[in-house]
């Protein structure tokens, strides 16, 4: 694994667009350095990248992305990152179990919506039938 990356050797290895990466270097979620015009990119940025792919995978925002990606210490064995990145996951699962019940509701409001649809239908058929 190479010490350093360009953007085109990270865009390549993570298959994401260079303007994907130049927008998580303008938000401050990746920080390489420059040799004139050409950005030059550390396994640090390339952790962060990764972790804000996955953190938009499952459904995290740019911030806490950042959030996490500010908390990165190996010297500590990145301890508090990964506590912090534990109470998101909970967080996360408990509002797509939320959410998962609200359309389970939902869906049974439809199915009521539907059968009362179809009795007014089958009824008017009826009355217009008992005309004819």
């Amino acid at each position: 694994m190479p010490t350093t990356y360009s953007i085109s050797d990270l865009a390549r290895e993570l298959d994401v667009t260079t303007r994907a990466i130049r927008f998580y270097e303008e938000q401050g979620m990746l920080s390489p350095e420059r040799r004139g015009q050409e950005r030059i990119y550390s396994p640090k940025d390339l952790v962060a990248l990764k972790l804000i792919l996955r953190g938009k995978r499952i459904g995290f925002s740019l911030a806490e992305c950042k959030e996490l990606i500010d908390l990165y210490d190996p010297s500590s064995g990145n301890r508090k990152q990964l506590q912090t990145f534990m109470d998101k996951i909970a967080a996360r699962r408990a509002q797509l179990e939320q959410q998962l019940l609200d359309i389970q509701q939902m869906q049974l409001e439809l199915d009521t919506a539907e059968e009362r649809c179809l009795a007014a239908m089958a009824e008017t058929e009826r009355k217009q039938g008992v005309r004819a």
